[in-house]
Protein backbone atom coordinates (compact mmCIF):
# COMPACT_ATOMS: atom_id res chain seq x y z
CA UNK A 1 0.00 0.00 0.00
CA UNK A 2 3.21 2.48 0.97
CA UNK A 3 4.39 1.79 -2.61
CA UNK A 4 0.83 2.56 -4.52
CA UNK A 5 -0.01 5.97 -2.75
CA UNK A 6 3.49 7.60 -4.73
CA UNK A 7 2.19 5.79 -7.65
CA UNK A 8 -1.35 7.15 -7.00
CA UNK A 9 -0.25 10.79 -6.50
CA UNK A 10 2.15 10.78 -9.76
CA UNK A 11 -0.99 9.75 -11.63
CA UNK A 12 -3.52 12.59 -10.29
CA UNK A 13 -0.86 15.14 -10.61
CA UNK A 14 -0.38 14.12 -14.30
CA UNK A 15 -4.04 13.98 -15.08
CA UNK A 16 -4.13 18.00 -13.46
CA UNK A 17 -1.52 18.81 -15.58
CA UNK A 18 -3.29 17.49 -18.86
CA UNK A 19 -6.39 19.00 -17.62
CA UNK A 20 -4.65 22.00 -17.27
CA UNK A 21 -3.13 21.90 -20.61
CA UNK A 22 -4.64 24.83 -23.05
CA UNK A 23 -7.23 24.20 -25.25
CA UNK A 24 -6.40 24.33 -29.42
CA UNK A 25 -8.94 24.82 -31.87
CA UNK A 26 -8.71 24.00 -35.26
CA UNK A 27 -10.73 25.91 -37.90
CA UNK A 28 -10.47 26.29 -41.20
CA UNK A 29 -11.68 29.17 -43.93
CA UNK A 30 -12.31 29.56 -47.99
CA UNK A 31 -10.19 31.91 -49.36
CA UNK A 32 -10.14 32.29 -53.23
CA UNK A 33 -11.66 29.04 -53.22
CA UNK A 34 -8.50 27.36 -51.73
CA UNK A 35 -9.25 25.83 -47.73
CA UNK A 36 -7.04 27.22 -45.39
CA UNK A 37 -6.58 25.90 -41.66
CA UNK A 38 -5.40 27.53 -38.53
CA UNK A 39 -5.62 26.23 -34.73
CA UNK A 40 -6.64 28.87 -32.65
CA UNK A 41 -6.64 29.05 -28.40
CA UNK A 42 -9.47 30.95 -27.27
CA UNK A 43 -8.97 32.40 -24.09
CA UNK A 44 -12.32 31.40 -21.92
CA UNK A 45 -13.38 35.51 -21.51
CA UNK A 46 -12.69 36.07 -25.62
CA UNK A 47 -16.49 36.57 -26.10
CA UNK A 48 -17.05 38.38 -23.01
CA UNK A 49 -14.13 40.79 -22.79
CA UNK A 50 -11.56 42.74 -24.74
CA UNK A 51 -9.09 40.40 -25.67
CA UNK A 52 -5.08 40.41 -27.04
CA UNK A 53 -4.48 38.76 -30.20
CA UNK A 54 -1.18 37.16 -31.14
CA UNK A 55 -0.80 35.69 -34.64
CA UNK A 56 2.64 33.40 -34.68
CA UNK A 57 4.07 32.30 -37.88
CA UNK A 58 6.00 29.29 -38.68
CA UNK A 59 9.29 29.19 -40.82
CA UNK A 60 9.31 27.50 -44.29
CA UNK A 61 8.99 23.66 -43.93
CA UNK A 62 6.87 24.03 -40.82
CA UNK A 63 3.58 23.73 -39.78
CA UNK A 64 0.76 24.63 -37.25
CA UNK A 65 0.51 21.64 -35.02
CA UNK A 66 4.37 22.48 -34.31
CA UNK A 67 3.87 26.45 -33.77
CA UNK A 68 2.02 25.09 -31.21
CA UNK A 69 4.85 23.52 -29.86
CA UNK A 70 7.48 26.21 -30.84
CA UNK A 71 5.42 29.35 -29.90
CA UNK A 72 3.61 28.20 -26.38
CA UNK A 73 1.98 31.87 -25.83
CA UNK A 74 -1.00 30.49 -24.14
CA UNK A 75 0.65 29.04 -21.45
CA UNK A 76 2.16 32.60 -20.78
CA UNK A 77 0.15 34.69 -21.73
CA UNK A 78 -3.27 32.76 -21.19
CA UNK A 79 -5.52 35.90 -21.76
CA UNK A 80 -4.44 36.55 -24.99
CA UNK A 81 -6.27 34.83 -27.91
CA UNK A 82 -3.32 32.89 -30.08
CA UNK A 83 -3.61 31.76 -33.78
CA UNK A 84 -1.08 29.58 -35.70
CA UNK A 85 -1.50 29.94 -39.13
CA UNK A 86 -0.85 26.98 -41.73
CA UNK A 87 1.18 28.21 -44.60
CA UNK A 88 1.31 26.56 -48.15
CA UNK A 89 3.53 24.65 -50.26
CA UNK A 90 5.53 27.70 -51.21
CA UNK A 91 9.08 28.02 -53.42
CA UNK A 92 11.85 29.01 -50.68
CA UNK A 93 14.09 31.84 -51.21
CA UNK A 94 17.23 30.36 -49.77
CA UNK A 95 15.65 26.68 -49.42
CA UNK A 96 13.62 24.47 -51.39
CA UNK A 97 12.61 26.07 -54.57
CA UNK A 98 10.40 23.80 -56.31
CA UNK A 99 7.79 24.55 -53.54
CA UNK A 100 7.65 21.52 -51.98
CA UNK A 101 7.46 22.51 -48.47
CA UNK A 102 5.02 24.91 -46.78
CA UNK A 103 5.59 28.72 -46.21
CA UNK A 104 4.38 32.47 -46.71
CA UNK A 105 4.51 34.57 -49.76
CA UNK A 106 7.68 36.50 -49.41
CA UNK A 107 6.65 40.41 -50.85
CA UNK A 108 3.86 42.06 -51.72
CA UNK A 109 1.93 40.86 -54.80
CA UNK A 110 3.76 37.55 -54.83
CA UNK A 111 1.39 34.13 -54.02
CA UNK A 112 -1.49 36.56 -55.27
CA UNK A 113 -1.42 38.41 -51.76
CA UNK A 114 -2.69 34.39 -50.70
CA UNK A 115 -1.78 34.96 -47.76
CA UNK A 116 -2.72 38.72 -46.88
CA UNK A 117 -5.58 37.51 -47.81
CA UNK A 118 -5.81 34.47 -45.00
CA UNK A 119 -4.56 37.34 -42.32
CA UNK A 120 -7.67 39.41 -43.40
CA UNK A 121 -10.08 36.49 -43.62
CA UNK A 122 -8.74 34.93 -40.23
CA UNK A 123 -9.00 38.48 -38.32
CA UNK A 124 -12.09 39.46 -40.01
CA UNK A 125 -13.51 36.31 -37.99
CA UNK A 126 -12.08 36.49 -34.61
CA UNK A 127 -13.45 40.48 -34.82
CA UNK A 128 -17.02 39.07 -35.48
CA UNK A 129 -16.46 36.26 -32.62
CA UNK A 130 -14.84 37.65 -30.09
CA UNK A 131 -14.12 41.24 -28.45
CA UNK A 132 -11.11 41.46 -30.02
CA UNK A 133 -8.45 44.27 -28.35
CA UNK A 134 -7.96 46.40 -31.04
CA UNK A 135 -5.06 48.17 -29.48
CA UNK A 136 -2.99 44.72 -28.70
CA UNK A 137 -3.03 42.70 -31.73
CA UNK A 138 0.61 41.60 -32.04
CA UNK A 139 2.66 39.41 -34.58
CA UNK A 140 5.65 37.18 -34.99
CA UNK A 141 7.04 34.57 -36.49
CA UNK A 142 10.47 32.58 -37.34
CA UNK A 143 12.48 32.24 -40.33
CA UNK A 144 10.13 32.65 -43.19
CA UNK A 145 7.27 33.33 -40.88
CA UNK A 146 9.05 35.88 -39.24
CA UNK A 147 9.41 37.64 -42.63
CA UNK A 148 5.75 37.43 -43.22
CA UNK A 149 5.64 39.10 -39.92
CA UNK A 150 7.62 42.33 -41.73
CA UNK A 151 5.39 41.89 -44.87
CA UNK A 152 2.18 42.42 -42.33
CA UNK A 153 4.05 45.02 -41.16
CA UNK A 154 4.28 46.84 -44.50
CA UNK A 155 0.80 46.02 -45.61
CA UNK A 156 -1.26 45.71 -42.60
CA UNK A 157 0.96 48.30 -40.43
CA UNK A 158 -2.36 49.86 -38.90
CA UNK A 159 -3.65 46.52 -37.40
CA UNK A 160 -0.58 46.26 -35.01
CA UNK A 161 0.80 47.16 -31.30
CA UNK A 162 3.74 45.56 -31.92
CA UNK A 163 5.85 43.23 -33.83
CA UNK A 164 8.36 40.10 -32.90
CA UNK A 165 10.27 38.57 -35.86
CA UNK A 166 13.13 35.88 -35.77
CA UNK A 167 15.80 35.39 -38.32
CA UNK A 168 14.73 36.98 -40.67
CA UNK A 169 15.21 40.25 -42.46
CA UNK A 170 12.51 42.89 -44.20
CA UNK A 171 14.75 43.28 -47.46
CA UNK A 172 12.08 44.69 -49.73
CA UNK A 173 9.39 45.01 -47.29
CA UNK A 174 11.52 48.41 -45.67
CA UNK A 175 9.90 51.07 -47.47
CA UNK A 176 7.04 49.83 -46.91
CA UNK A 177 7.00 49.89 -43.05
CA UNK A 178 5.90 52.93 -40.63
CA UNK A 179 7.30 53.29 -37.02
CA UNK A 180 6.61 50.79 -34.87
CA UNK A 181 7.67 48.67 -31.54
CA UNK A 182 9.59 45.82 -32.46
CA UNK A 183 11.42 43.22 -30.87
CA UNK A 184 14.05 41.29 -33.51
CA UNK A 185 15.67 38.19 -32.71
CA UNK A 186 18.42 36.67 -34.18
CA UNK A 187 21.06 34.56 -33.98
CA UNK A 188 24.61 35.68 -34.66
CA UNK A 189 26.24 32.86 -36.42
CA UNK A 190 23.00 32.28 -38.58
CA UNK A 191 24.18 30.04 -41.99
CA UNK A 192 21.00 30.52 -43.67
CA UNK A 193 19.70 34.11 -43.27
CA UNK A 194 23.38 35.80 -42.47
CA UNK A 195 23.20 37.88 -39.72
CA UNK A 196 24.97 40.54 -41.38
CA UNK A 197 21.51 40.53 -43.31
CA UNK A 198 19.83 40.91 -40.48
CA UNK A 199 22.32 43.70 -39.16
CA UNK A 200 20.85 45.78 -41.87
CA UNK A 201 17.25 45.26 -41.22
CA UNK A 202 17.90 46.16 -37.34
CA UNK A 203 19.86 49.72 -38.60
CA UNK A 204 16.77 50.33 -40.85
CA UNK A 205 14.65 50.18 -38.26
CA UNK A 206 16.60 52.05 -35.45
CA UNK A 207 16.89 54.83 -38.04
CA UNK A 208 12.97 54.43 -39.07
CA UNK A 209 12.21 54.53 -35.39
CA UNK A 210 14.03 57.51 -34.38
CA UNK A 211 16.10 55.35 -31.48
CA UNK A 212 18.81 56.55 -29.28
CA UNK A 213 21.32 54.71 -27.67
CA UNK A 214 20.86 51.42 -26.57
CA UNK A 215 21.25 49.98 -23.28
CA UNK A 216 20.20 46.89 -21.26
CA UNK A 217 16.38 45.93 -21.73
CA UNK A 218 14.64 44.93 -18.05
CA UNK A 219 18.52 43.89 -16.96
CA UNK A 220 18.60 40.94 -19.75
CA UNK A 221 22.23 40.90 -20.86
CA UNK A 222 21.34 38.97 -24.06
CA UNK A 223 18.66 42.26 -24.66
CA UNK A 224 19.11 45.43 -25.71
CA UNK A 225 16.68 48.40 -25.79
CA UNK A 226 16.86 51.53 -28.07
CA UNK A 227 14.69 54.43 -26.94
CA UNK A 228 12.54 56.16 -29.44
CA UNK A 229 11.89 59.48 -29.42
CA UNK A 230 8.58 58.79 -31.10
CA UNK A 231 7.36 56.31 -28.93
CA UNK A 232 8.55 53.43 -31.14
CA UNK A 233 11.17 51.47 -29.58
CA UNK A 234 13.30 48.89 -30.87
CA UNK A 235 14.75 45.64 -28.59
CA UNK A 236 17.17 43.52 -30.06
CA UNK A 237 17.30 39.76 -28.46
CA UNK A 238 20.74 38.57 -29.85
CA UNK A 239 22.26 35.14 -28.72
CA UNK A 240 25.34 33.26 -30.05
CA UNK A 241 23.64 30.20 -31.97
CA UNK A 242 22.85 29.69 -35.67
CA UNK A 243 19.21 29.78 -37.24
CA UNK A 244 17.61 27.70 -34.59
CA UNK A 245 14.50 29.45 -32.55
CA UNK A 246 15.70 29.01 -28.42
CA UNK A 247 12.88 27.48 -26.10
CA UNK A 248 13.92 31.63 -23.98
CA UNK A 249 12.49 33.52 -26.87
CA UNK A 250 8.77 32.76 -26.12
CA UNK A 251 8.79 34.67 -22.79
CA UNK A 252 10.75 37.43 -24.21
CA UNK A 253 8.10 38.42 -26.67
CA UNK A 254 5.06 38.11 -24.51
CA UNK A 255 7.28 40.20 -21.96
CA UNK A 256 8.08 42.76 -24.53
CA UNK A 257 4.13 42.38 -26.08
CA UNK A 258 2.66 43.30 -22.75
CA UNK A 259 4.62 46.53 -22.67
CA UNK A 260 2.92 47.78 -25.81
CA UNK A 261 -0.13 48.87 -27.04
CA UNK A 262 -1.36 50.98 -30.02
CA UNK A 263 -2.97 54.21 -29.54
CA UNK A 264 -1.52 55.51 -26.29
CA UNK A 265 -3.84 52.62 -24.53
CA UNK A 266 -2.22 51.27 -21.10
CA UNK A 267 -0.08 48.42 -21.83
CA UNK A 268 -1.10 45.25 -19.99
CA UNK A 269 0.74 44.97 -16.61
Amino acid sequence: MKRLVPLLLLFILSISLHAADPVITPRDWMVDGVKREALLYIPPQAAKETTPVIFAFHGHGGNMRNSVRTFPFPALWPEALVVYMQGLNTPGRLTDPEGKKPGWQHGLGDQDDRDLKFFDAVLASLKADYKVDANRIYSTGHSNGGGFTYLLWGARGDVFAAMAPSASAASKTLPLLKPKPVMHIAGENDPLVKFAWQKVTIDSLIRLNQCGKGRAWDQDENCTLYPSATGHPVVTALHPGGHEYRKDTPPLIVKFFKQHAKGGATAAP
